[in-house]
């Protein structure tokens, strides 16, 4: 296996081109103080605004705008970086809400700006528009909340209200559980570890060990799970407070998919689509059964091997073969994952307090992301790494983009980092002589379409459900019922669920910090799914068409760009195709000798 070598090490992060000097120094409080000063600049333009505004001046006023919001993006992000790095520091926590309570005061001295570009004619608008340049999609995108805006006042009080509502209690979630841990028995050992370290053993050969680990998960989370329950409660009661009752969305869902620039036709469809093909999953789920030489797998064992393979991967490894994945694919895109690793803008350590999981940042289309992940030698931790490096590449790829337009929207934000780790997968399949190895990685690649299509989709649904049934008085107790009920549909007669698994959703960060977020999975995977089609039937013919996907960032409609990449998510159909793909896989392995 030729590979580059890498002499990258596991380290924390470097966030000095953020703040040079950390939370000490006065480089902080001149952030502070310089942002200040530029929104006090921002507010002394407010009576150029007017229906005759010459396209010079407002393309000014939306330039210093952009201005305030680079700064902002920094500061910010380095206090939640900083956060994220040890969500146990009462510094950090400290700044975080400085920085929310800082922000939504510059906000409400902004607001003025988007209020009156959402109020004005659409004679004026489209003359100010059709000039823009890279803001003109950011500019017709933000007339779409037009019906949906609230007086100045009102947007003021909200975003007061958010710093000490929504926001605090995203926080209260986010620090009581980082600061879980979990104690198993392993061999003759009792071993604390974290959220992270504890997943590995959902993974492994030994299937009382998996059992043990899941009810070790679920008995921490459970001990809280009344508590949790009404964090997520609160924070669904407050999404609908404003986002229905104030602002008139037709339905709590409706908002995210505004954000994200999808007709609800297109959301509907897709979850659809997901409730009619549970039986793809439930099928390979019957066919891992035989594989484990078990009559029906548990809730435990639906990500076991199927081959003793537990292979493991030196960290310094692991980032030349993603690099080298990533240059057999095209070069441009390893040179730009590179710059992750050189700039020192990965946190690949698993630490106590640390959150978990992963993540990819941008602070600002002209700054390298940084990179969370919580490394632990594992195939899968190969793949996490190879995933969050590609929302890195998709966002240096639309780095040309004003901050407005860079970033692509949620379900379009997954087509990079899925489509990375697919390049992975195969670059593995086509050099892994190890048979069991192997097996095991054409079997995981369905484990992960689990957990990224299906799983996701459920998520999604339930979220749906669960709007529905607080606002009808539901308890915390009722919705464990409900999510309990949505896990035994999904798995049908193929999988048995124990009952402590009814605590699984308050262990979800996204669906307490950004509601319906996780459907853009499963939006993402299926698109990848028939992009990677394209791919291996078109070769080099499909990569221009694919790079301009990315570099597009959310500079273009969703919908618009796909269509020009000749998919229709509209139709049924499209989505159905990726689940064809998947049964397609599980012939495949249908195939193989056990």
């Amino acid at each position: 296996m030729t590979q580059t070598t890498v002499s990258y090490s596991q380290k924390s992060w470097d966030l000095s081109e953020l703040i040079s000097g950390g939370m000490e120094s006065p480089a902080l409080e001149a952030a502070f103080t310089d942002l200040d000063k530029l929104v006090t600049a921002f507010e002394a333009l407010r009576p150029q605004l007017s229906a005759d505004i010459s396209v010079e001046a407002f393309l000014d006023i939306v330039h210093k705008l952009e201005e305030i919001n680079l700064a902002a993006h920094k500061l910010g992000s380095f206090a939640s970086l900083t956060f994220s790095g040890n969500t146990q520091s009462q510094a950090a926590q400290s700044l975080m809400q400085r920085v929310e309570q800082f922000f939504a005061e510059m906000e409400n001295r902004t607001l003025f700006f988007t209020l009156w570009w959402k109020d004005l004619g659409d004679e004026d608008a489209a003359r100010l528009t059709a000039p823009a340049g890279d803001y003109q999609y950011w500019l017709e995108e933000m007339r779409h909340f037009k019906p949906h805006t609230l007086s100045e006042p009102e947007e003021k009080i909200i975003n007061i209200k958010n710093v000490t509502g929504a926001s605090a209690l995203e926080m209260l979630y986010r620090s009581m559980t980082n600061r879980y841990t979990f104690k198993v028995q392993v061999g003759d050992e009792v071993k604390e570890m974290t959220r992270g370290e504890l997943m590995v053993y959902v993974r492994q050969a030994d299937p009382e060990l998996r059992a043990r680990a899941y009810q070790e998960l679920y008995r921490v989370y459970g001990e809280d799970g009344t508590i949790l329950g009404q964090i997520y409660q609160a924070l669904v009661r407050d999404w609908r407070n404003e986002q229905v009752t104030l602002r008139k969305h037709s339905s709590p869902m409706s908002v995210r998919n505004l954000i994200n620039d999808l007709p609800d036709d297109v959301v509907n469809t897709l979850l659809a689509v997901c409730q009619r093909n549970t039986g793809v999953f439930q099928r390979f789920f019957k066919l891992k059964a035989r594989w484990l030489k078990v009559d029906k797998l548990r809730r435990y064992d639906i990500y076991a091997p199927v081959a003793h393979a537990d292979k493991k991967y030196e960290f310094g490894s692991a980032a030349g073969l993603v690099l080298d994945s990533f240059r057999q694919f095209d070069p441009k895109f390893a040179e730009l994952a590179e710059r992750v690793f050189a700039q020192d803008h990965l946190d690949s350590e698993v630490r106590k307090g640390k959150r978990s999981g992963a993540f990819c940042a941008t602070a600002t289309p002209q700054l390298t992301p940084w990179v969370l992940l919580n490394y632990q030698g594992h195939a899968d931790d190969v793949a996490t790494m190879a995933h969050e490096l590609g929302h890195a590449i998709h966002s240096m790829l639309a780095s040309n983009h004003s901050l407005f337009t860079a970033h692509a929207c949620l379900p379009l934000a997954e087509t990079a980092s899925t489509f990375a780790e697919m390049v992975l997968v195969d670059r593995l399949l086509k050099e892994e002589t190890d048979e069991a190895v192997r097996r095991d990685l054409l079997f995981r690649q369905m484990d992960d379409a689990y957990a990224t299509i299906q799983r996701q989709a459920y998520f999604a649904l339930f979220e749906r459900d669960a709007h529905d049934l607080i606002q009808k008085g539901a308890s915390v107790d009722d919705l464990a019922d409900v999510y309990l009920k949505n896990l035994r549909q999904q798995f049908g007669e193929a999988v048995d669920v124990s009952d402590e698994f009814r605590w699984e959703w308050v262990s979800i960060p996204h669906i307490f910090d950004v509601p319906f977020y996780v459907y853009a999975y499963t939006f993402g995977q299926l698109l990848v799914l028939a992009l990677y089609q394209q791919y291996k039937a078109e070769g080099e013919a499909f990569k221009p068409r694919y790079i301009k996907i990315l570099s597009a960032g959310g500079s273009v409609a969703p919908v618009k760009l796909l269509a020009e990449a000749g998919i229709d998510v509209k139709d049924a159909a499209f989505w159905q195709g990726g689940f064809d793909v998947l049964n397609g896989i599980v012939d495949e392995l249908e195939k193989l000798p056990a």
